[in-house]
């Protein structure tokens, strides 16, 4: 009994102590544990997050939808509600998405275009200086020509901006929408590029003409004795101020 009586008294006594060394050093602290999200909060985010995406969704589909129906619109056949909204096709398929059948039914060139450029700019005194007439499409054959791998710029950049600015202007280079306007100047600043490129000397180009020959395509197995092709037409255009890049 006394030994019963001892073990529980000292069990008592230990466990007194364990107590007191509690309360004298302060709550015993837990270790440290991610404060669990309370479910609103989680909730919360993840219909943010699925909103988020389904106005993604929505966005792409909407814009897939429109550049599909503009682009249908512009390779049509001419109806009223392509007419009634050319403007608006027209802004949104150029110059990006512009589309055309000459992949399933090409349409070859009959003649050949010579483009030639000349500069103009003030020296000191005030005085108007002329350049020569520089051929900026002999610098693209030569370019080409004997070349087993061409550049599609020397190839097509001069050449598909001028069909561009003949077809926006018409003959009397008369500039009648912002697109017009943009390819002149797109067509101007080609072929100061070209010129200031292989012209020696400094100086800023201040104006540039361009003056285009078109020539006929000569029949296969023309004798190259029989000297250069007569010019079919003759276009002199005017001359055009040459602004800096960005302005």
């Amino acid at each position: 009994m006394r030994k019963t009586g001892w073990a529980v008294s000292s069990g008592i006594e230990s466990a007194d102590v364990k107590e007191c060394q509690r309360s004298n050093s302060g709550p015993v602290t837990e270790p440290d544990h991610e404060e669990p999200v309370a479910p609103g909060r989680r909730l919360l985010a993840v219909r943010t997050l699925k909103a988020g995406l389904y106005t993604t969704v929505a966005v792409c589909v909407v814009a897939t939808v429109v550049h599909v129906v503009l682009v249908f619109l512009h390779v049509a056949p001419a109806n009223p509600l392509s007419k009634r909204y050319n403007p608006q096709i027209n802004a949104w398929v150029y110059p990006l998405f512009e589309q055309n059948w000459r992949l399933f039914a090409p349409d070859p060139d009959s003649t050949n275009r010579q483009i030639l450029a000349r500069t103009a700019q003030t020296d000191s005194r005030g005085s108007m200086h002329v350049s020569p007439w520089f051929d900026l499409t002999a610098v693209d054959n030569s370019a080409v020509d004997h070349n087993p791998f061409p550049s599609h710029t020397n190839q097509n950049l001069l050449r598909r901006a001028w069909t561009s600015y003949e077809e926006t202007h018409g003959g009397d280079d008369a500039a009648g929408s912002e697109r017009a306007v943009m390819l002149q100047k797109y067509l101007s600043n080609i072929a100061a590029d070209r010129v200031a490129a292989h012209r020696d000397g400094g100086g800023t180009i201040e104006f540039i003409q361009l003056r285009v020959f078109t020539l006929p395509v000569a029949a296969p197995g023309t004798a190259a004795g029989n000297g250069p092709p007569k010019p079919l037409g003759t276009r002199l255009l005017p001359w055009w101020k040459v602004t800096p890049r960005g302005k």
